[in-house]
């Protein structure tokens, strides 16, 4: 679907529109504060936070990481991956990674073993569910409820400390008459919205949630929501907004993966591309001073609290494209904590409490002598 000419009319309006929209809501924020909170936030494993994904259940050119063998720079784990028998079962599965793929792995009693002792060290270990290959839908009720009892298992059996939802490709896709983030229609989003609500409460306040959505699914939407007023568009679009919205008081921690994504427009309508600091500035301030969504001034997704949100980047140029030098890291981490090396892109604000950083992945930083995870110890001390 060709969206050059939607994009050329609503550029002309929405610097005007966002501008209203952000003072009428109470969004717009000085140069020295944070976006307001929305709910409590769990306590943190550490003020500030390295989130990556073990390679668990499969092998590639990054090689095979015991969970032993991960460094204690790393607070939260997210094993790779959970996956479903089919696109609509609901029914997740999760094994070690075969030992004819991967002949380092672990015996199923010395991972769990590694699991508590991670979590004895005040690190977080969590399935992550979905990936490029796992797309998951859960367009019924009985698929919903088979994957409450699934995920269960997996994080009874293992002893996990909760759940990162990393659906892609066209896990999340709305239905044409879906066009209120606030009030999801879509069976498959508001099944996976009440699955969610249904493990945290069966986990209690230490349960962890995460999110690691692509910016097509986030930052997109404010452009484009679903398939728009008069259809046409592509209905993921946008498609996590209302997964986040809903579950912002039960989420731990987003970290939108700003890699592998195409050009996103900003709050200043201007496009931006991967390769630098400027684009993990301009996504971030997008999810920390909140955003009329697809330009609806009376339609705002609000921000979320800086200590809700990391910054998702890629380990090594191995990893993913968008791949960013140290430099570029700890500019983006100036810009959005202390106002400095900013570049040309202006800020709603500064958030000294800005989570962290996540990476695709702990495997591929080690390929690469743990550059990634070095480089956030330095700077974070």
């Amino acid at each position: 679907m060709d969206r050059s000419l939607s994009r050329h009319l609503r550029r002309l309006t929405l610097a005007t529109a966002t501008a209203c929209a952000l003072a009428a809501s109470g969004l717009l924020v000085t140069e020295a504060s944070a976006g307001p909170s929305t709910g409590p936030v769990p306590k943190a494993a550490a003020d500030h936070a390295l989130v990556g994904y073990l390679h668990t259940s499969f092998a590639n050119g990054s090689g095979y990481t015991r969970l032993s063998d991960v460094p204690d720079s790393w607070d939260i784990i997210d094993l790779a991956f959970g996956e479903p028998t089919s696109a609509t079962s609901g029914d997740i599965r999760f094994s070690l990674c075969p030992r004819t793929e991967c002949p380092g792995v672990e015996s199923k009693d010395e991972f769990k073993a590694a699991v508590k002792a991670k979590q004895a060290a005040g690190k977080k270990v969590l399935i992550s569910i979905g990936g490029q290959n796992g797309q998951v839908q859960l367009t019924t009720t009985q698929a919903r409820d088979t994957f409450v009892s699934s995920v269960s298992a997996i994080i009874d059996e293992y002893g996990l400390d909760g759940l990162d939802i990393d659906f892609e490709g066209h896990s999340l896709s709305l239905n044409a008459d879906d066009t209120d983030f606030k009030n999801p229609k879509t069976p498959s989003i508001v099944n996976l919205i009440s699955a969610v609500k249904t493990l945290k409460s069966k986990y209690g306040s230490g349960f962890t949630l995460t999110m690691a959505p692509e910016t097509f699914f986030v930052q997109l939407g404010y452009q484009f929501y679903g398939t728009g007023k008069w259809g046409g568009q592509d209905p993921r679009a946008g498609a996590y907004l209302p997964v986040i919205h809903a579950l912002r008081d039960d989420l731990t921690l987003l970290h939108v993966q700003d890699y592998n994504s195409g050009p996103i427009m900003g709050l200043d309508n201007q496009y931006h591309s991967m390769g630098g600091a400027d684009f993990h500035i301009a996504m971030t301030d997008m999810l920390l001073t909140g955003f009329p969504v697809a330009g609806d001034t009376n339609n705002v997704f609000p921000a979320l609290p800086p200590e809700k949100v990391a910054i998702g980047m890629p380990a090594s140029t191995n990893a993913g494209n968008g791949h960013v030098p140290t430099t570029e890291v700890n500019k983006s981490l100036d810009c959005l904590t202390k106002g400095t090396n900013c570049g040309s892109y202006k800020t709603h604000g500064t958030w000294p409490g800005l989570r962290g950083l996540m990476t695709w992945s702990i495997n591929w930083d080690r390929h690469n002598s743990w550059e990634f995870s070095k480089n956030f110890d330095g700077y974070f001390g």
